[in-house]
């Protein structure tokens, strides 16, 4: 307590009795039509990190406020989030009304602005998914979660191991933000997972282009940030209890949650445990060793008062999986090794194999702790400063020997500290003006018996301004930023046993990169009419390689490669420019975006060959016989786009018909044939839904929906099939469902909701273009390659919230 108390005696430039600081709003939240009362309403101001819930009256009130001008938004479910901009002045009373018209978009944002403003306003294409919307779908982790959003895909390997792509582009090109630092684990690999508990979320905001700016370099692709629960209204102590249950791989999951807030002092727990036996298709059956299971836990404390805000929050991540090498025998079925008395064997795996809950090699384990502090000050001039600081421990164990299981091959631990210091100008003339710097420090380690990625140390510094203006429906936004990146690289030596050594065979190479480069970005948002938004933006952006697009040296076990880096590639530039059209009238939203990103120095990995023209297989450490790839660069252009449709007729108005299609194409510049196209580009996808959405249903029920949705995938014949490096996918359609509803007393306070859905009702066999597992080794018995999607899946999730104040 004493660090987060620490803040306090230096804002001392105004104080209660002067009228700096002593301002009040409040207000009454109705309906807009019937003007009846919305108790619970959610009443909330994102740069303060206060809030209030409206009472059984409707009325709201939040104490203790800077004065200034703020973004409020209102929220509850069943209606649309409304957003305004109230300035706070002494006691300020503003009521708000909120429709029912669920179409509406106009919700707050806070990735890649310098202060929360509404999506109307941001010049950059930005979708917002809520902890409603989370429930009422099927996913295994948190990135699983927002695959369907247009423009996100996923690159996966099994249902525990999902990373982030946007329009084209994953890996360290996406930045994921979670409690305000981003997040750093292994992103360079292909089955390292994100380390975020999908729990522990109110909405997820995703931002599609080059955001570079506020974030650091990387962020070619977009941003992914996961918004923790906000501290709840003052004198509230509520808590949650929710459950689910998948049937195709027996998925259990559980979570519980408490927070509370007394007089500005806020604080909050969360546990969280999964697990799930291996999955299932039509045709491979039960898919050994795709299991896995999480713990994961955290904790908050915060303080909110008239100076501002000081929080200080703990999260874990703890997680076992296995990895899927897909290896059968003549007969078709999965083989597993075995300790037959001290010797390797491998034998069929049985029906019991398929549904054990428990770890069996290869696997890995990983351990995931975050700290961050995170503090904003007002001044008595109306700037703020803010100050982030954050601390990651990565621990990625990965366990292949079944004569010894419990003793890790490879094991990498990386600390990553992060740092940013922001002061927010106090308004000048309509400006909102934000300077800053931010970076990190890391370093990783070596510590057991297998190598793919030398010893490192980095850090990287960055310094950057952001501002804004709106002229009346123009809003304006821009700015500029410069990074400098300092790699340096360990040697690493091996002797005889392959044990490290002062001398011997070379492993890795000792070297120094550095890496500078300026970013920019400039945007603008006009609003037409009050149904038509037009929106254009043109951003440069900065990646320097990461670690094992330098210096990898070794089996990759989980994507089945022999990964090689090269020392010679060069920091990515991404010039992109977007625009965007949004119409929403009170029955039909329309959202289109258009995109072209032009980077030159494109890295990606490709298949080796040798003379003979096969498969290139290193001999040492390659007791699996992978293949070689090799990191590679070439000037790249991507472009495509994405539409939104969602029609809500009247007078059905329960009724929407939702339509999302997104596109990207991915050239290189002076390709060949099998050369010309990027690998693990997207295929084109059309996903269409007609659902029911019940705010009234009569009795018990409240918020009922039912709905029906076509996931449409269509070929990717695109590829990059130079060396045999990527195969073509075929199209392929599933049907989902899903209904739900909150469950009320007689006094209309919720006691639970529940959700019931089902993926792929045909139980169609499909491999998605960016499963790695669709290079698993050939069934011999079928002739098909690699392992299938997950079939039919039926879900069911309760949820029940307890208020205890």
């Amino acid at each position: 307590m004493a660090a987060l108390l620490s803040l306090h005696p230096t804002a001392q430039a105004g104080t209660p009795e002067d009228g700096t600081f002593s301002n009040v709003l409040t207000g009454k939240v109705t309906d807009k039509v019937t003007h009846a009362i919305i108790p619970g309403a959610s009443v909330y101001l994102p740069d303060l990190h206060v809030g209030a819930a409206a009472d059984a009256q409707g009325n709201y009130t939040i104490k203790n406020l800077p004065k200034g001008k703020y973004i409020v938004e209102v929220h509850s479910i069943g209606y649309a989030a409304y957003t305004e901009t109230v300035n706070v002045n002494g006691t300020t009373t503003k009521d708000f009304e909120l429709t029912e018209t669920l179409i509406e978009k106009n919700e707050v944002v806070i990735t890649g602005a310098n202060l929360a403003t509404s999506v109307k306003k941001t010049p950059t294409p930005i979708s917002i998914i809520r902890r409603d919307v989370l429930d009422q779908s099927i996913s295994t982790n948190i990135i699983d979660a927002i695959a369907k959003v247009p423009g996100v895909s996923q690159l996966s390997t099994g249902p525990a191991i999902s990373k982030p792509f946007i329009r084209g582009l994953g890996y360290n090109r996406v930045v994921v933000v979670s409690d305000g630092v981003r997040q750093e684990g292994q992103q360079w690999g292909d089955e390292h997972g994100i380390e975020v508990d999908d729990y522990n979320v109110s909405k997820i905001e995703i931002l599609k282009g080059p955001a570079s700016l506020v974030y650091g370099s990387d962020a070619l692709a977009g941003v992914v940030n996961i918004v923790p629960p906000t501290p709840l209204p003052q004198g509230k102590i509520k808590g949650n209890v929710e459950a689910n249950y998948q049937t195709n791989n027996g998925l259990m999951a559980y979570h519980a949650d408490i927070a509370g807030n007394n007089n500005g002092f806020s604080w909050g727990a969360y546990i969280t445990q999964k697990q799930a036996h291996d999955y299932k298709n039509k045709y491979d059956g039960y898919v050994f060793n795709s299991r896995f299971n999480n713990t994961n836990y955290g904790a908050n404390i915060g303080i909110n008062k008239q100076w501002g805000f000081s929080r200080l929050s703990f999260t874990s991540f703890n997680q076992h999986l296995g990895l899927v090498e897909g290896e059968r025998n003549s007969e078709g079925r999965f083989i597993k090794p075995i300790n037959d008395n001290g010797n390797k064997e491998e034998v069929p795996v049985t029906d019991s194999d398929n549904k054990s809950y428990s770890m069996t090699v290869p696997k890995q384990q990983i351990n995931h702790q975050k700290l961050v502090w995170d503090n904003s000050l007002y001044l008595h001039n109306g700037g703020r400063i803010g100050l982030t600081l954050g601390y990651q421990w990565n621990n990625r164990r990965e366990f292949g020997e079944v004569l010894h299981p419990d003793e890790p091959g490879l094991w990498l631990k990386l600390q990553t500290f992060n740092y940013a210091a922001k002061y927010y100008l106090p308004e000048m003339n309509g400006w909102q003006t934000t300077v800053g710097v931010n970076g990190m420090q890391q370093k990783n380690d070596n510590l057991g018996e297998e190598f793919l990625i030398p010893a490192y140390n980095l850090f990287d510094i960055g310094a950057f301004a952001v501002t804004s203006k709106t002229f009346n429906k123009l809003t304006l936004s821009g700015g500029v930023r410069f990074d400098s990146r300092s790699l340096r690289s360990k040697s690493l030596f091996l002797d005889a046993d392959g044990k490290p050594a002062a001398s011997g065979e070379t492993k890795f190479d000792a070297f120094n990169r550095n890496f500078s480069n300026v970013s920019g970005s400039v945007g603008l948002s006009y609003e037409v009419s009050d149904h038509v938004v037009l929106k254009l933006n043109a951003a440069r952006g900065f990646r320097a390689p990461n670690i094992s697009e330098l210096a990898a040296n070794g089996v990759h076990e989980g994507t089945i490669k022999y990964e090689y880096g090269n020392q010679d590639l060069k920091p990515e530039v991404s010039t992109q420019i977007d625009g965007g059209v949004e119409f929403n009238t009170q029955h039909v939203s329309l959202t289109a975006n258009v995109f072209y990103n032009h980077i030159n120095n494109f890295i990606f990995s490709r298949k080796l060959f040798n003379a003979a023209g096969t498969d290139s297989i290193p001999v040492n450490d390659n007791a699996e016989g992978f293949a070689a790839f090799k990191y590679q660069q070439a000037n790249a252009n991507l472009y495509g786009g994405e539409l939104m449709l969602d029609i809500h007729p009247h007078p059905i108005d329960w009724l929407h018909f939702e339509n999302t299609v997104s596109y990207v194409r991915g050239t290189a510049v002076n390709g060949t044939d099998s050369t010309k196209n990027l690998p693990n580009i997207p295929a084109a996808r059309w996903l269409s839904e007609l659902k029911g959405k019940f705010k009234k249903v009569g009795g018990p029920l409240r918020n009922a929906y039912v709905g029906v949705q076509m996931d449409m995938n269509f070929a990717q014949n695109d590829v990059f099939s130079a060396y045999q490096t990527e195969t073509t996918t075929g199209s392929y359609t599933l049907l989902n469902a899903g209904l739900g509803s909150e469950f009320v007393n007689k006094h209309n306070k919720t006691l639970f909701s529940l959700h019931f859905a089902v993926n792929n009702i045909g139980d169609v066999a499909y491999q998605n273009h960016l499963s790695r597992l669709k290079y698993a080794p050939v069934n011999e018995v079928t002739g098909r390659s690699g392992v299938f999607n997950v079939g039919r899946n039926f879900s069911v999730k309760l949820a029940i919230p307890i208020d205890f104040k």
